[in-house]
């Protein structure tokens, strides 16, 4: 599975967001060292580190980050959904990683929770592309011991590296902390894809915009969805015993 790198620092995050707000660009690739050099500084002017927010997620991006293949070539970034139920209102959002250091499970904790911790108890439910590294899972697991008033389900589409013990012991740590904890199955997905997900936008020849189809708002599931949920769901039950 991809990897996720620790930070340097915390994750500077909006706390008032534009609905929909896009990911920032990524650096051009050049060839030749002139090129090279260029690239170099252009990535040392940039933030270490970025947290794109927003409240909808492009199709192509939820179909590939969120996809519960068992070998997560290319996905080098967490996406994460959040639902907060405060006295019968919910708020919805979702936070990804930018220039592959941030971490978007870290973020919400420490940036965006914290907002409703104030105002007694909340039902949050978090939808991530991948399960937390074990920085991010000691900084929720802080987050819930700290304060009693979030109730926390943590649905995940895939494991991050479940074979390595210092994981294994995060999830357990996040479990004892009072998360729950589960993996995304076809009825998640659907759920997200209805609440988080927009039609991707492409331009024609005459530069309007066409939004591409997203058939007819349903959620259509590739073949092995079901059969890498529970796969995973074992993974995971045989760690938090």
């Amino acid at each position: 599975m991809s990897q996720k790198k620790n930070k340097s620092q915390p994750p500077q995050v909006a706390l008032d967001p534009p609905e929909g707000a896009a990911p920032a660009p990524a650096p051009a690739n050049g060839d030749g060292e002139g090129d090279a050099e260029a690239k170099k500084k252009e990535m040392e002017e940039l933030p270490p580190f970025e947290i794109v927010e927003g409240s909808r997620i492009p199709a192509s991006s939820f179909k590939f980050q969120f996809k519960n293949v068992e070998y997560s070539s290319g996905r080098n970034k967490t996406l994460l959904c959040y639902t907060i139920d405060r006295e019968n209102q919910i708020y919805r959002g979702y936070l990804e990683d930018e220039h592959v250091s941030a971490h978007a499970e870290e973020a919400f904790f420490t940036k965006v929770l914290p907002q409703f911790l104030a105002s007694g108890k909340i039902n949050v439910t978090c939808y991530v592309s991948s399960s937390p590294c074990v920085s991010c899972a000691a900084a929720i697991a802080q987050c819930l011991k700290r304060s009693k008033a979030p109730k926390l389900r943590f649905i995940m589409a895939r494991l991050f590296q479940w074979e390595e013990s210092e994981i294994r012991g995060a999830l357990r740590a996040l479990r004892t902390a009072g998360a729950q904890l589960s993996m995304m199955n076809g009825a998640d997905y659907a759920q997200v894809w209805q609440n988080f997900v927009e039609p991707d936008v492409t331009f024609n020849e005459e530069g309007n915009m066409e939004e591409q189809g997203t058939e007819q708002g349903i959620f259509i599931p590739w073949e092995d969805l079901e059969e890498n949920a529970r796969y995973y769901e074992e993974k995971l039950n045989e760690i938090l015993r």
